[in-house]
């Protein structure tokens, strides 16, 4: 399943506008701003888009959601047995939020792969 999908946009603020009145008939709003240029909009709490500033026609990221913080772990061992190059090891990332737990791998095209899990509590 997919977790959420993040695009480079060539002007962040005048697309953070587009965005939060083209998404919400869907009930999309915007949900958090973890950087001056990056923003996620989603529902019920859950960001699932992102865009951020970047070049258009840049490598785009994709995050995979993963049932387990083990399933991170094998994701990321597996991705850089393939070929991927480290784009980030298994870890908490708490500027998401307090049990964001990810791991994110260059594709051979240079497209950020990740695999998260955002389960509370659980042991790493």
């Amino acid at each position: 399943m997919l977790d959420h999908v993040g695009v480079p946009v060539s002007d962040f603020e005048r697309s953070k506008r587009f965005y939060a009145q083209a998404l919400s008939p869907l009930g999309y709003e915007l949900i958090m701003e973890p950087s001056p240029s990056a923003a996620g909009f989603g529902k019920r709490g859950k960001p699932d888009f992102w865009i951020g500033q970047g070049e258009t026609g840049q490598a785009f990221h994709i995050a995979f959601a993963a049932d387990d913080r083990a399933t991170v772990d094998s994701f990321y061992k597996e991705a850089i047995a393939a070929g991927g190059r480290d784009n980030g090891v298994p870890g908490f990332r708490p500027r998401y939020h307090a049990s964001y737990y990810g791991a994110f791998v260059l594709d051979p095209d240079g497209n950020n792969i990740e695999a998260v899990c955002h389960k509370p509590g659980e042991e790493a």
